[in-house]
């Protein structure tokens, strides 16, 4: 008895998986919501005019991405924080000394929260332009 021929390539036969070639999504995450928790989320990403799993995707990579990669980048970031609410606070209480008025509470907390802010974007700016010297020096020997 033969085996018959199958229209069809094999397991073995077929072409790489989409996991092989660069660039392609292969890999899903699963999760469970609510009917309000789902209905929240789908008119979310219908009002920002993408598909669920597009709007869902994006906003994952970018919490993701907002978040140090290594304590490094946080120790780094917290240290910037407390640079800029320094440096911003002395220079406020010293212009509103000279105008003869107060440091207000507002004022002071505006800065800290435009510290606070800014902080994991300026220590991820400082590593890379840190690593890309560091690299660009050993190129050069």
């Amino acid at each position: 008895m033969s085996t018959p021929e199958l229209p069809f390539p094999t397991r073995s036969e077929a072409p790489l998986r989409d996991e092989t070639r660069p660039g392609f999504r292969t890999k899903t995450i699963a999760t469970r919501l609510t009917p309000g928790e789902l209905a929240e989320v789908e008119a979310t990403a219908e009002s920002a005019g993408q598909s669920l799993a597009e709007w869902l995707r994006e906003t994952a990579l970018h919490a993701a991405r907002q978040r140090p990669a290594d304590p490094i980048e946080l120790l780094l970031a917290e240290v910037w924080a407390l640079r800029y609410t320094l440096l911003n606070l002395f220079h406020s209480k010293a212009k509103e000394a000279s105008e003869g008025k107060q440091l207000l509470p507002d004022s002071i907390v505006k800065i800290r929260d435009q510290a606070d802010a800014a902080k994991l974007q300026k220590a991820h700016k400082i590593l890379a332009d840190f690593l890309a010297s560091t690299r660009a020096s050993r190129l050069d020997k």
